[in-house]
């Protein structure tokens, strides 16, 4: 029964994204059809075979040993904070992307990264035949970040249309950055990290192309790479790294700290009409409906609405610390399910860093293509995130 109810929550999902497109007759149905099937057989690879396991733990070991390394760095400076046996969420989850970034920039350095975006983005874009620079900016955005990707992609946003322009924006409510994935593997199981990850991209680009469908002619389907001259030497690409994962582990503790806060306020506020009543009660009945048909029973429906709220009103992390409380006490399907719909960056904070992006890439009357479709960003974030979970759902029972 749940698992018939997963599948219908499936179809829900591309129903109401459906529903919420201005443009249905100029939606292209077979690159969607094509990479459905391409998700299903990544899924399927990932989660039920012994070659996509073991590709999953080597994966995993690699961030893993990221991690290790990172970990050397920060206990040379809190040594007496990393002896502890159980670390703080500070050092354990948000240190290490100092390190990460810098790892990341380096494979970017000497061409090891964007090797593999090249080769993965025309793979993509021969199965589905959507634009190349879309396609490419779905694996950019994988390793790279929305914010990073876009600003690679910066010339040629502008010179395209608005229609494309909201495109990119709709995508990126769905990335996730490569320099983040050691966090998120301090607070939930890696192998669902691991196979919502590539599933988020396909469906960035799924999604998109169902809210927002355009047309591009030959001439127009362009990549833009970035000029030898734009490349500064290795040293200062480091240091630069360095100061920018630090920049991001500021910016995501101010957010987590403000935002738990901001709950914890709000709750009290709400208390004073209702005893009990708290703003993640009021998420898990808005999401409860969604949360069913992910094939989810009644308690553990309820509490996968309260993370989606959580996620959607402050961010992943907030929702991962509480999911990583109760893993010991959720069966698979629950946990595969939630794991999956936590990772991306899918939230209200997320529509302000497009936007910013945006004006800060590109001149006003471009960057206000977002501001006027905030809806649109919301819808593509939500679904993506419940269209990866309700896939990965049907493989883990």
């Amino acid at each position: 029964m749940y698992f018939l109810l997963n599948i219908v929550g499936l179809i829900v999902v591309m129903a109401v994204v459906f529903l919420c497109s201005p443009n249905k007759k100029k939606i292209k149905w077979r690159p969607i059809v094509m990479l459905l099937v391409f998700e299903f057989l990544i899924t399927w690879f990932m989660l039920g075979t012994k070659v996509g396991g073991f590709v999953i733990g080597k994966i995993g070991a690699f961030f893993t040993w990221l991690i290790s390394c990172a970990s050397q760095g920060i206990a040379f400076a809190f040594p007496s904070v990393m002896a502890n046996p159980t670390v703080d969420f500070f050092f354990s989850a948000l240190l290490p992307i100092i390190f990460v970034v810098t790892f990341f920039d380096m494979l970017s350095y000497f061409g090891i990264l964007p090797w593999l975006i090249d080769k993965i983005g025309w793979l993509i874009s021969k199965i589905s035949r959507l634009p190349k620079l879309e396609s490419f900016f779905s694996i950019q955005m994988m390793f790279l970040g929305n914010t990073e990707a876009l600003a690679v992609i910066r010339q040629q946003l502008a010179v395209v249309n608005n229609n494309r322009l909201l495109t990119f924006g709709l995508m990126s409510m769905s990335s996730i950055s490569g320099s983040i994935i050691g966090s998120y593997l301090s607070m939930v199981p890696s192998t669902y990290v691991f196979t919502a990850i590539p599933l988020n991209c396909l469906n960035a680009l799924l999604i998109a192309n169902m809210l927002n469908p355009v047309d591009v002619s030959k001439e127009d389907d362009i990549i833009y790479v970035p000029s030898k001259a734009e490349k500064k030497d290795f040293f200062s690409t480091i240091s630069n790294s360095m100061l920018v994962g630090m920049n991001m582990v500021i910016v995501i503790l101010a957010m987590v700290i403000g935002y738990v806060a901001l709950t914890a306020a709000l709750n009290g506020v709400l208390g004073l009409f209702m005893h009990g009543l708290t703003i993640q009660k009021i998420f898990s009945y808005i999401f409860s409906p969604f949360a069913f048909l992910l094939g989810l029973t009644g308690h553990d429906a309820m509490y996968v609405a309260q993370l989606m709220g959580i996620k959607l009103a402050t961010n992943e992390f907030v929702a991962m610390a509480d999911l990583k409380g109760q893993l010991h006490s959720l069966p698979p399907h629950t946990i595969a399910v939630a794991t999956t719909f936590l990772t991306s960056f899918a939230n209200f904070s997320t529509i302000g860093m497009i936007y910013g992006s945006y004006q800060s890439l590109l001149d006003g009357e471009k960057s206000a293509i977002i501001g006027k479709n905030v809806w649109k960003l919301l819808v593509s974030g939500i679904a993506v995130s419940l269209l990866s979970a309700a896939i990965v759902g049907l493989f883990v029972w």
